[in-house]
């Protein structure tokens, strides 16, 4: 039997129809590029279609690809169907904006043969929703998830974002209740991050707006994990919590321990033997380029054994399945480092890898440079 782990496809839909003031993924919102992106983008997959294998994942995100029309997302569909070869049980996941969701668009989803949505909700709260730019309400996120469930959609995750400035432990909460309501089967709790050249990072560095600080952070992250996993939820990745083992993300999973996988679109990044390479960060540069014949590759990076290494430690302390304890055996003075994280409850030794607690979840980052 071949355990080799089968590769994952990201295909990275550029458009919204508006942007998120915290938001540093790459979008636009001229719409009228959705026709000429997905010329582009079958050209890219065929020129990519003898490189790789079997694809068990396949990951829609953006962007915002629930605004694609029938045609639009039936003609990227047709595109990956006819240059891919996709297992049986395929995770097919697509990013979902609540105010797009109908009734019509759920049934023409299941026909296309997609079996997870991921909602981005942000907030329940109708005050929170307007301050992070959202074009959704609490209502209309509540009133999606509960079409998603009538129409029979059984993989549902929901986003959610904390940490930001006049959001209290108390109304956080009231998020993650009103979240827990619909009984998702995946939740990502995303911290707010004031990135440079967004429109609320330029408000932090001008003074006119505030992160709560480190300490009220590692408050909010150890409230949430608590919270959920007191309600049976397992805390799998540092901002990730599954309902149970078979709801983890499979795509996302790819990306923490250096399985290939393959990114279509602008920005999208890929990674196959040893090497990583992302695509331009313009829709109309990569057009361009593909229609001229040449590959919108911007930049490519064949990773040392010192950086897989190194990547091993940064992306293994950040999931719940750790790192192999003989990744540990050749580092001068690891024994005594695992020994005191193990003894300051940052990290358990179990079934031979070096697996991070909860606690250490909330440190994942530091802990690599202790080694």
């Amino acid at each position: 039997m071949n355990d080799t782990p089968r590769p994952g496809l990201y295909v990275h839909v550029p458009f919204c129809r508006s942007k998120c003031p915290y938001c540093d993924f790459y979008s636009v919102t001229t719409l009228e590029q959705i026709h000429s992106w997905v010329g582009a983008l079958e050209r890219e997959a065929r020129h990519y279609s003898p490189r790789f294998a079997v694809f068990d994942t396949l990951y829609l995100g953006g962007g915002t690809p629930s605004l694609l029309s029938h045609e639009e997302l039936s003609a990227v569909m047709e595109t990956l169907d006819s240059h891919f070869t996709f297992a049986d049980d395929t995770e097919i996941t697509l990013e979902v904006n609540p105010d797009d969701v109908t009734p019509s668009k759920l049934s023409f989803y299941r026909e296309l043969g997609i079996n997870r949505l991921s909602l981005g909700v942000q907030s329940f709260h109708e005050d929170e929703v307007r301050f992070l730019g959202r074009r959704h309400t609490g209502a209309r996120a509540e009133q999606a998830l509960d079409l998603i469930r009538s129409a029979g959609f059984e993989n549902v995750g929901i986003d959610l974002m904390y940490a930001f400035q006049g959001q209290s432990a108390a109304r956080w909460i009231e998020n993650l209740e009103r979240a827990l309501r619909f009984q998702p089967e995946h939740l990502s709790c995303y911290q707010m991050t004031l990135a440079d050249g967004t429109p609320f990072g330029k408000l932090h560095a001008e003074g006119r707006l505030h992160s709560p600080g480190d300490e009220a952070e590692s408050r909010f992250f150890s409230l949430t994990s608590r919270f959920l996993r007191d309600r049976g939820y397992l805390h799998y990745e540092v901002s990730n919590f599954a309902r149970s083992p078979r709801h983890l993300s499979r795509h996302n999973g790819k990306y923490w321990n250096h399985t290939p996988y393959l990114g279509l679109g602008p920005a999208a990044h890929s990674f196959q033997d040893g090497v990583r390479w992302w695509n331009v960060r313009s829709v109309a540069e990569y057009r361009s380029r593909l229609v001229r014949g040449e590959m919108p590759v911007e930049e490519r990076e064949a990773l040392t054994p010192e950086q897989i290494g190194l990547e091993t430690l940064f992306l293994g302390f950040r999931t719940h399945a750790g790192i192999d304890v003989n990744f540990f055996r050749e580092m001068e003075g690891a024994d005594a480092v695992l020994a005191d994280l193990e003894k300051s409850n940052r990290v358990r030794l179990r079934d031979g890898r070096v697996r991070p607690t909860p606690e250490g979840l909330l440190v994942a980052d530091r802990l690599p440079l202790l080694f």
